[in-house]
């Protein structure tokens, strides 16, 4: 399909989902703006492409999410599509892992995406045109013991753009939630071990190409919740179904918890 954007800035860009984003986008002849701490990684990626632009920030730092919102806010080059895909998890029980690395999960997944979807619908608003997609995950539509912190900051994800779309539907703004399931990315690598990933079924793992293609096009059709794969679809059906208690218990079991 023809997507309808102009140009689209993609946080944590350097490497999985959002590199993904920057090949099919970039492809497609709309120009990207990279945004990840890496700035090598940022600058190979951008080598391939010439519509590309880097932007080194950390989105842990408060002076690295102001850059970023200052270019969303600019009018040269204006970016009417922003993909908030920096994040990360960890595995493991709440107090086995260290409070600082959770606490930067709820910086990261929560506070840099409230903070750069503000700019961004602020400068959408104006310019009276934006797309805006927050990357989730199916974690957000349960508890996920094992990895409890990350599962909640992605229902903060999730609940916060179900709102946002329905406060700025009659708008020219249009806010979408990405809720991918597994995905073979360096995301994976970091939060789980071999192990662990070995345990996952075959079938629940997608491919990063048909993720970022159905998320594209549930954005530009404003789509508020993407799920994509047939076996996620169907299993938040399950989800709602089955009592919390029993969903809490399962997803417990499978870690071995």
């Amino acid at each position: 399909m023809t997507l309808p954007f102009q140009r689209a800035l993609i946080t944590g860009a350097s490497a999985g989902i959002g590199e993904e984003f920057v090949h099919q986008l970039s492809r497609a002849g709309i120009p990207c703006v990279l945004v990840a701490r890496r700035g090598d990684r940022l600058e190979q990626l951008a080598q391939k492409y010439s519509t590309c632009e880097v932007l080194v920030a950390d989105l842990l730092t408060a002076e690295g999410i102001a850059r970023v919102a200052q270019r969303l806010a600019s009018p040269l080059l204006p970016i009417d599509l922003l993909v908030n895909n920096a994040g990360f998890g960890s595995s493991g029980t709440f107090l086995n892992v260290p409070v600082e690395n959770s606490i930067g999960q709820v910086d990261l997944n929560v506070r840099a995406v409230v903070e750069l979807s503000h700019a961004a619908a602020q400068a959408f608003q104006e310019r009276k045109r934006g797309y805006l997609l927050n990357v989730s995950s199916v974690a957000s539509f349960q508890s996920g013991p094992g990895m409890a912190v990350y599962a909640a900051t992605k229902a903060f994800v999730t609940s916060f753009s179900e709102a946002l779309h329905e406060e700025l539907r009659k708008g020219p703004v249009r806010v979408s939630a990405l809720c991918p399931g597994f995905v073979h990315t360096e995301f994976q690598e970091v939060a789980q071990s071999g192990a662990e990933m070995d345990a996952i079924p075959k079938f629940l793992w997608l491919d990063v190409v048909n993720v970022v293609s159905e998320a594209l096009a549930g954005t530009a059709k404003g789509k508020v919740l993407i799920v994509p794969g047939k076996q996620y679809k169907s299993m938040l059906v399950w989800v709602r179904l089955i009592p919390r208690v029993v969903m809490r218990r399962v997803s417990a079991k499978i870690v071995g918890i």
